[in-house]
C-alpha cells in the first residue's frame, strides 16, 4: 500500500530514476556528516577548549580575591599580558546571555563556564562573533573577560559544511554528466524502435555500455529480418497477383467472345459478376497484404487529406452530415496513399451499413484522432476485436440489405495505424447512434 502511494510521485523516466538513485546517497550522506560530525565533533573539541577557558578564567577570580584591593587591576594586567584576554573589574552592568539560535558550540560554551565557575551573570558570542565575553560576580566584585572566540571553540566550523556541499554538488554535477551520457544511446534506440513501429527506417549505430550495445545489434538485426520478410512478402504477393490476373483475364475474354443464346447469356452475366468479384478480392487482399511497405513517410497536412477523402466519398455518394475540424494546419508524418486508403474504407463502411456519416479531428498533445460515424446497426462490443481481424464478417443484423465486402476494411485501417503508431479503436456513436471508428494517429 505504501509503495504504491510511493510510485505517484516517483520520476517516470530512466534518467529521472537514476538521478534519484544518485542524489538520495549524497544527500543522506549530507545529513550524517552534519549531525554526526558537526554536533559530536565540534562539540567535544568545543568543550575540551572551554575546559581551558574556565581554568584560566579560574586564575582571575583566585587572583583577585587573594590580594588587597589597590593590588587588583595590576594583577589582572599581568595576567592578561600572559593569558592575552581583556579583563576588565567593576563594571557597573553585567553581561547578559546573547548567542545565535544556530551555534551549536556557543550553546556548548555558555553551559560549560556556567558549570565550571561559581557567579557567572551572562556569556555573550553573538555581538562580536570572534570574541567570548563573561562576567563573573566575585566577592570582591564585578570581572568582566572578553576572550578570543578561538581559544574557547573550534574554528569556523561551516567550512566543513561548506566543503562538503560543494564537493559533494560537484561530484554529482560530474555524475549526472556521465549519466546522461550512459542513457543517451538507450533513448536513441528507443526513438529508433517507436520510428521503426511507425514504419520509418530512422538511422541507428549501436554505442555506450555493453549491454546497450547488445540490445541495438539485436533490434538492428531484428529490423533487417523484419524488412526482408515484407519485402520477400510484397514480391511474392505481387507475383501471385500477375499469376490470377492471367488466367482470370483469359476466362474473361473466352467468356466474352462465346455465342451463346438469351438463356446461356443470363449465366455468362453471373459468371462475369463472379469473375468481378474476384478480381475485386484480389484487389483488397494485396491492399491488406502489401499496406505500405513501399511507400515512404513523409510530411502531410492532415485536413487536407481529410477533404480529400470526403470529396471521394461524396462522389461515391455518402452522405457527410458534419465534418469537424481544428483551426490551423495539423501537420504530421506519415504515408499519404495508406492513410487515403485508410479513410476511404472507413467511410466506405459507414456509407454501406449506414445513412448518414459525421467526421471530425481532435488534437491531443501527442496524438490525433480521426472519429469516423454512422448511424448504423454498430458492432457488439463483444464482436469489436472480432472485427479488426482480416476476412471476418460480422453477423447477419449488420450486412442486412447492405451488401458485404471481403472483411478487410477495418483490418486494412487498423495496419495502417498501427504503421503510424496508433490503433484504431471501435466503439457506439454517441452522435448518431450508430459504429464510431476513431482512427489514432501519433503526432
Amino acid at each position: 500500500m505504501f509503495f504504491d502511494w510511493l510510485k505517484r510521485y516517483l520520476p517516470r523516466g530512466l534518467y529521472g530514476r537514476a538521478a534519484l538513485i544518485l542524489l538520495v546517497p549524497v544527500v543522506v550522506i549530507q545529513i550524517v556528516v552534519t549531525v554526526a560530525f558537526t554536533q559530536r565533533y565540534f562539540q567535544d573539541v568545543t568543550r575540551q577548549l572551554t575546559q581551558g577557558v574556565v581554568a584560566e578564567i579560574g586564575l582571575y577570580v583566585a587572583a583577585i580575591e587573594s590580594v588587597p584591593e589597590d593590588q587588583i587591576l595590576p594583577v589582572l594586567s599581568e595576567l592578561d599580558d600572559r593569558l592575552r584576554f581583556i579583563s576588565r573589574f567593576g563594571d557597573p552592568a553585567p553581561v547578559t546571555d546573547n548567542r545565535f539560535w544556530y551555534d551549536i558550540s556557543g550553546r556548548v560554551i555558555a553551559a560549560d563556564l556556567k558549570d565550571g565557575l561559581d557567579g557567572v551573570e551572562g556569556v555573550d558570542v553573538a555581538s562580536d562573533t570572534r570574541l567570548v565575553q563573561v562576567s563573573i560576580l566575585t566577592g570582591v566584585g564585578r570581572l568582566t573577560i572578553e576572550l578570543p572566540r578561538r581559544r574557547a571553540s573550534a574554528t569556523n566550523p561551516h567550512q566543513l559544511l561548506v566543503l562538503t556541499a560543494l564537493t559533494g554538488g560537484l561530484m554529482t554535477l560530474i555524475a549526472f554528466i556521465f549519466l546522461r551520457n550512459q542513457l543517451r544511446p538507450i533513448r536513441h534506440l528507443a526513438r529508433a524502435a517507436e520510428a521503426f513501429g511507425r514504419g520509418e527506417n530512422r538511422p541507428y549505430r549501436p554505442a555506450g555500455a555493453l549491454e546497450v550495445r547488445s540490445a541495438g545489434a539485436a533490434f538492428l538485426n531484428m529490423r533487417a529480418r523484419i524488412e526482408r520478410q515484407i519485402e520477400q512478402r510484397t514480391l511474392m504477393l505481387s507475383g501471385v497477383s500477375h499469376d490470377l490476373r492471367t488466367p482470370l483475364t483469359r476466362i474473361r475474354l473466352g467468356l466474352s467472345m462465346l455465342d451463346v443464346s438469351e438463356d446461356d447469356a443470363v449465366e455468362i452475366k453471373a459468371m462475369q459478376a463472379d469473375l468481378d468479384e474476384m478480381e475485386k478480392l484480389i484487389d483488397t487482399f494485396l491492399d491488406f497484404a502489401r499496406a505500405d511497405a513501399t511507400e515512404e513517410p513523409k510530411r502531410l497536412d492532415l485536413k487536407a487529406l481529410l477533404s480529400d477523402a470526403v470529396s471521394r466519398a461524396e462522389r461515391a455518394g455518402s452522405v457527410i452530415g458534419t465534418v469537424e475540424m481544428p483551426e490551423g494546419e495539423v501537420v504530421l508524418t506519415g504515408r499519404p496513399a495508406a492513410l487515403a486508403r485508410a479513410l476511404d474504407n472507413l467511410l466506405s463502411n459507414a456509407r454501406r451499413y449506414g445513412t448518414r456519416t459525421r467526421l471530425s479531428l481532435t488534437l491531443f498533445e501527442r496524438a490525433a484522432v480521426i472519429s469516423v460515424e454512422d448511424d448504423g446497426p454498430g458492432i457488439a462490443p463483444e464482436a469489436r476485436d472480432r472485427a479488426l481481424q482480416p476476412f471476418v464478417r460480422l453477423d447477419a443484423a449488420r450486412n442486412q440489405n447492405r451488401g458485404s465486402g471481403v472483411g478487410l476494411g477495418l483490418a486494412i485501417a487498423h495496419d495502417v495505424a498501427r504503421r503510424h503508431g496508433g490503433t484504431l479503436r471501435l466503439g457506439k456513436s454517441e452522435t448518431l447512434g450508430g459504429l464510431k471508428a476513431d482512427l489514432v494517429l501519433a503526432r
